[in-house]
């Protein structure tokens, strides 16, 4: 039997991957995630994206998540936003200025996705007032997981009740379907500092040890279509 098991509270979108997000009140949601999410990238020389990670796919670039990213009318044409709140006339010129590096750009997608795993990530508010528990002594909210959906959850819900979720398909009141494949496994990134958000380490430690470091739900488009706010989620 279908259950419902929350509301949208909030949406986001990352049209420049490892920078800072965007609120969204509805967006498009395609085959391969929420139209422009994480479309553009910080690309050195070698092909590798800017992250706060280093693997065989990313580099490590140290102060991209005190910058901003947007998408106005057209998907083509992010805006690259300074610390100040500003946005930057020349995104690649600001890059190499900013980060010490001559070799990076802005860069589209092209044959290698940006997507760390899958293309949709979900969060609840019950595992995120877990992480606020679990830390009193840091100032938490979703920024730190960079989700696309954060799900309001009914009270007595149990943290991680995204775990429940892998293998089944959820269904928004508007019409999209979400294949729920496994949760992410969280890095450095969800303790470094951001607008608003100040370095706290001790987040990472507290979700591995109580979680093997993994937080949240990710997910595949089964069905397209409009994600808002206030949409319900069904779960089959």
């Amino acid at each position: 039997m279908a259950e419902i098991i929350g509301v949208v509270e909030r949406l986001w979108r990352y049209p420049v991957k490892s920078t800072g997000g965007e609120p969204l009140d509805t967006v498009e949601v395609d085959g391969r995630g929420l139209a422009g999410d994480r479309l553009y990238a910080v690309r050195d020389g070698s092909g590798k994206l800017g992250s706060g990670k280093n693997t065989r796919r990313f580099r490590r670039m140290d102060g991209l998540l005190r910058l901003g990213s947007r998408l106005g009318a057209r998907i083509d044409a992010p805006e690259l936003i300074d610390p100040l709140g500003t946005p930057v006339a020349d995104p690649t010129a600001f890059l190499r200025a900013y980060l010490e590096q001559d070799d990076v750009e802005l860069a589209r997608e092209d044959a290698v996705s940006h997507f760390d795993q899958l293309p949709v990530s979900v969060l609840t508010t019950a595992t995120l007032d877990w992480v606020r528990a679990a830390v009193p002594t840091a100032v938490v909210d979703e920024r730190r997981f960079r989700p696309n959906v954060l799900l309001r959850t009914p009270p007595g819900t149990p943290p991680f009740a995204e775990d429940t979720w892998f293998g089944r398909e959820g269904t928004l009141s508007g019409g999209v379907r979400l294949a729920f494949v496994r949760a992410s496994e969280r890095c450095a990134m969800s303790g470094i500092a951001q607008p608003g958000l100040p370095h706290a380490p001790e987040i990472l430690k507290a979700i591995a040890q109580a979680h093997d470091r993994r937080l949240d739900a990710l997910a595949t488009v089964a069905r397209p279509g409009r994600l808002c706010l206030g949409d319900t989620l069904t779960l089959g």
